[in-house]
Formats: C-alpha cells, structure tokens, sequence
C-alpha cells in the first residue's frame, strides 16, 4: 500500500521554467503546430506549460487530478479542470492537440489515458507524448526500499526484471519502446515520429554551467545516433487519421 504522497505518486513536475522545458517545447512545435489550435495539456500541474501554449493560441485548455494545483492554476489561467486522465470532461474531436506530458506513467491506466486523448482529438490532429524509457540508466522519481521511500536519481532499477522492479517501483512506470507502441494497438493513428530525448541538465548547470553546456552537447549529439535509445524519456507525436497501429 502506497503512502498518501502525493508528491509520490503523482510525480514532481517541474515548476520552474528553464532550458529543458524550452527545449521540449520547440519539439512540440516541431511536430505539432500549435499556432490557433485548440489545445489540452493532460496532467497540467500548475499549468506550465498551458500558459506557455497560450502564447500561441488563446483556446488552451488544462486538466489534472489533484484540486490543489487545479486551484492554483485556475488563479491565473481559464480553462482548467480537475479530471482523470482516463475520463476526461470534453466532447469526441474537441482538440488540435493533446500533450501528455510525462503523466501517463503515473494514471491508474495508461491505455485508457491513451484512448481518451485519441477520442477528444480532431481527425488530422496530433497526440504529443512524454514517458520514461525503460533504458534510461537511472530510475528518477525514486524507489521504495525497506518500507520507505528514497527520493533520488537510483541507477540500474529500470534494467532489472519486472517483477524486481515493481517491488521498488510500484509508484511509476517505465516503457521500453515496444511498451509505447502498444499503448496504440487498435487506434486510427499514424506514429509521426517516435525517439528518445536526453535530460535539460537544468540543476547541473546552474551550479556548474561548464559540465551542464558539455553534457548537453555530448548527449543531445547522441540523440543522432543508436545510442538515443538510452535517453531519458520518449518523445512520441501520433497523427489521428485512416491508419492502423497493430
């Protein structure tokens, strides 16, 4: 049984805007135009990153499962609602866009989560999702261990057999890339693009801004290569459209 944390088992956004959101958010861009779209950030938070879409369309929308955060984003912002992931309050077609943002690993079921954003998408709008690689060395929303939680940047959970690594992580989940696909089987959707993305170094750089600017430019160039298989979450952006992912 889970302790009744929600800074556990809902994760630990970010609430600081730094270089790493910058960058995810020019490869939404990238592949999901975002200029007068009608726009859901599932698993909001605080509303980072719908106050930032906002700067490109003024119909951006919010919803998250815990009425603290969904209070302190609606001071600010419209159109927030507090609502699961897997039942979410708009009609069929209702969205340009829909950004999962690292969430889905957090729901209490990931497929479902995965069918209602299909179900509230216009046919011709994009799905943009962040996940936890499985291959990533390090397990970074902490383990349990010995009845207690360990927050920190574990190494080598995520390599070990699922059944270990429920025993340590049963707060959060982790995809290999079969895993992403699968979240998929069934949907009329088209897979734009599917990679792996390396970390914004954020903390690193403000304390040390020479190892934070190397470690950027030596695994942002790996994202080029076999090796992006190892970085720290999928970046996935499915069109909503004729075909068929099996």
């Amino acid at each position: 049984m889970l302790p009744d944390d929600k800074a556990i088992t809902l994760g630990h956004p970010s609430y600081v805007w730094r270089f790493g959101q910058d960058r995810r958010l020019a490869l939404i861009r990238e592949y999901a135009p975002l200029e007068g779209q009608r726009i859901l950030d599932v698993g909001c938070g605080l509303g980072a990153y719908v106050k930032k879409m906002r700067t490109f369309s003024e119909e951006v929308y919010g919803v998250d499962v815990d009425p603290e955060k969904v209070a302190e984003a609606s001071r600010t912002l419209p159109n927030i609602h507090l609502a699961p992931a897997e039942k979410l309050p708009f009609p069929d077609g209702f969205f340009d866009v829909v950004l999962l943002h690292e969430v889905i690993e957090h729901v209490e079921d990931d497929r479902q989560a995965i069918h209602e954003a299909h179900r509230v998408i216009k046919r011709g709008g994009r799905m943009v999702i962040f996940a936890p690689n499985r291959l990533y060395p390090l397990e970074t929303h902490g383990i349990f261990w010995r009845g207690k939680y360990r927050f920190g940047n574990i190494p080598l959970v995520n390599y070990l057999p699922d059944f270990l690594r429920r025993q340590f992580c049963p707060h959060v989940r982790a995809y290999t890339r079969g895993d992403m696909r699968r979240l998929f089987e069934g949907l009329d959707v088209e897979i734009i693009v599917h990679t792996q993305i390396y970390p914004g170094y954020d903390k690193i750089a403000a304390r040390r801004p020479r190892m934070g600017g190397f470690l950027r430019r030596l695994t942002y160039a790996l994202e080029s290569t076999p090796l992006r298989a190892f970085g720290l979450s999928h970046f996935v952006v499915v069109g909503k459209g004729q075909r068929t992912v099996d």
